[in-house]
Order: structure tokens, then C-alpha cells, then sequence
């Protein structure tokens, strides 16, 4: 086992004065995925149903993260690793076009639930702290249990697809089994005028695609190299009374916002789809 190092005074070399403990979130293991989710079930706002029905096609709009609900449950057959359920909420749009008037516009709600299983090590110790809680006494939190913490990095979706499907056609494969009557208040908050519960109408099946990041951290005291303070070089402005056209004349002129990047470098197989076209 290698040497254990020690906070305290270090050597000058490469600007490092010191070894400091800092106690931080140390990430055991992460995962990326860019999942294609064919098919979700479109639950409408409400008196979005009565557009849908008659509808004669529907152009996709854009898809909004709403939130995401993150479970974390140990793998009973497998020390140290962790099964982590994630439950993406969207709200997606889109506009429904009806004979030959302008379309209008609906929205609603898609959920996605997704699956991962990741190394989160392993910690038996109670961990107790002091919050501060203004005019009252200051509480102690304990965790329930050791778990490592979740966390989800994702970006709004991407809409790959929207179809209608009429009552009597076999309905696609549907990846939620949320009803919009198990909807968290929060996310039923984004939506006043309500959802709709599901009848007997027309549905509609949105494919997305989903960019994310999912890791486990734990709290750990770990030693790094300290350089220095990090004391502020740049003051705090008060209040300025120059003359705003003066500031404005030391803005840059935003070109890219006017012209397209020139990238010197042409895409990757471009030439592989160059020949292709001549042939």
C-alpha cells in the first residue's frame, strides 16, 4: 500500500504550498447515454382531445424537460452496486393541422422511465450534522441510510416523431405506465388547465431523443494540492454614472450573429460522402 500523505506545509515545486483535506462529493462511477424512446404516450392538456380527434396530421413542436425523479436502491446480489430508476417528465407541443385553416396548437405530458446500475462503493457510518435554522432551535439531519447520491445531467429532448393513431388501430408500443392521475402536483402545475384522462379518442405517440448523464457520488475527505488563496483580483463596480453611449461603443460588434463560422476544416467523411454523390 502506497504511503499515506499528510495535510500541512508542501514543497514549492510546481506553485504547490500546501496539502489541504476538503471534504467533497467523490463521483464512483458515471454512465452517458443518447437513448432513441420510441413511442411515448401524449397525454393532452385539457381540451386539447377535441383538436386531436380531428386533426387530419400533427407537426412536432419541441419537447421540454420538466423534471426528473431519481430512485436509489442497493443490488442485492452484487456488494457496492446500486440500481439507479430514472423518471424523465416532458412537456411536448406541437401544432395539429385541420383541413386547410392555420394549425393549432397543443400540448401535453410524456413520461419516460429508464434503468441504470452503477458501482457506488460501499459506507456504514452515521453521519450527523447541524443546519442552522433561523429563529429556532438548530436541527440535526440524519440520513435513513448510506446510500450514495444520484445525480442526472440531461438536456431537453429532441422530437424524432409524433403519429396519430385512430381508436380502432393496434396501439404502438408504449414505454410509460404513468396515468395522468399519478402525476406529481409539481409537474400537474405545469399544466393549470389540466390533463386529460384518456377516453376513447384518437392518440398520439411521440418518439424522442434523449442526451444524459448519470453518476454516484459520495461524500469523502480527500487530499489535494493547495496553490494559493483564492484571493478576488477584479473589484466590484458601484454605482456608474458614465454615459451608456460610451459604454455601448466599447461593446464588439457581434459578427458571428451576422455571418456563419469559417471552419477551415471540412466535416469528417466528407470526402467519403463527396464520391458518393458523383458516382
Amino acid at each position: 500500500m502506497a504511503e499515506l500523505l499528510e495535510s500541512g506545509p508542501g514543497c514549492e515545486a510546481g506553485g504547490i504550498r500546501e496539502a489541504v483535506c476538503i471534504h467533497t462529493r467523490k463521483i464512483f462511477d458515471s454512465c452517458r447515454d443518447k437513448d432513441c424512446v420510441e413511442n411515448l404516450r401524449f397525454y393532452p392538456a385539457a381540451g386539447c382531445q377535441a383538436i386531436i380527434d380531428r386533426a387530419i396530421s400533427l407537426k412536432a413542436g419541441k419537447a421540454e424537460l420538466l423534471y426528473v425523479y431519481i430512485d436509489v436502491e442497493p443490488v442485492s446480489f452484487n456488494r457496492g452496486f446500486y440500481t439507479v430508476d430514472v423518471r424523465y417528465f416532458y412537456k411536448v407541443s406541437a401544432d395539429a393541422f385541420i383541413g386547410a385553416s392555420r394549425p393549432m396548437a397543443i400540448c401535453g405530458l410524456t413520461v419516460y422511465d429508464k434503468r441504470a446500475i452503477l458501482f457506488g462503493s460501499e459506507g456504514s457510518a452515521k453521519v450527523f450534522s447541524s443546519n442552522m435554522a433561523a429563529y429556532d432551535l438548530d436541527q440535526q439531519s440524519l440520513p435513513g441510510a448510506n446510500l450514495p447520491i444520484a445525480v442526472v445531467e440531461a438536456v431537453d429532448p429532441l422530437i424524432l416523431g409524433i403519429k396519430l393513431v385512430d381508436p380502432g388501430d393496434k396501439c404502438p408500443c408504449c414505454c410509460c405506465g404513468c396515468e395522468p392521475s399519478d402525476v406529481p402536483a409539481g409537474i400537474a402545475a405545469c399544466f393549470p388547465e389540466g390533463l386529460e384522462q384518456g377516453g376513447e379518442g384518437r392518440r398520439v405517440y411521440v418518439t424522442l431523443g434523449q442526451f444524459s448523464i448519470i453518476r454516484l457520488e459520495r461524500d469523502s475527505q480527500l487530499l489535494i494540492p493547495a496553490y494559493d488563496y483564492c484571493v478576488p483580483q477584479k473589484e466590484c463596480p458601484g454605482s456608474c454614472e458614465e454615459d451608456p453611449c460610451s459604454v455601448f461603443r466599447r461593446v464588439q460588434f457581434p459578427m458571428e450573429e451576422f455571418f456563419p463560422p469559417n471552419t477551415t476544416k471540412p466535416p469528417e467523411r466528407y470526402q467519403e460522402a463527396k464520391s458518393c454523390c458523383e458516382s
